[in-house]
């Protein structure tokens, strides 16, 4: 699949800080989690995007379901809304 779409009501992953983290490798999520900056609830959601990354998914995106249009800013805007975690090949 080029893209997998997960959302939720979250805006996507942040950081430490509470900033949203736009572009990410498996490998960084990796990180997070060892950091604990991603726990709790974020673990399932974070597991599918990078299990989907590992097994050939181009992109995979979370974002917010409360955002007006999420949907269509995160897939057809340059910036989008949420957070996309990406393929590492």
């Amino acid at each position: 699949a080029e893209k997998l779409l997960m959302m939720t009501n979250i805006p996507g992953v942040l950081d430490k800080e509470g900033k949203l983290l736009t572009t990410l490798m498996p490998s960084r999520i990796d990180e997070l989690i060892e950091d604990g900056t991603l726990y709790g609830g974020m673990l399932p959601k974070i597991a599918s995007a990078v299990e989907a990354a590992k097994s050939g998914v181009k992109a995979t995106h979370i974002i917010d379901g409360r955002v007006p249009n999420a949907l269509l800013l995160e897939v057809l805007t340059d910036d989008g809304v949420g957070s996309m975690i990406l393929g590492e090949g």
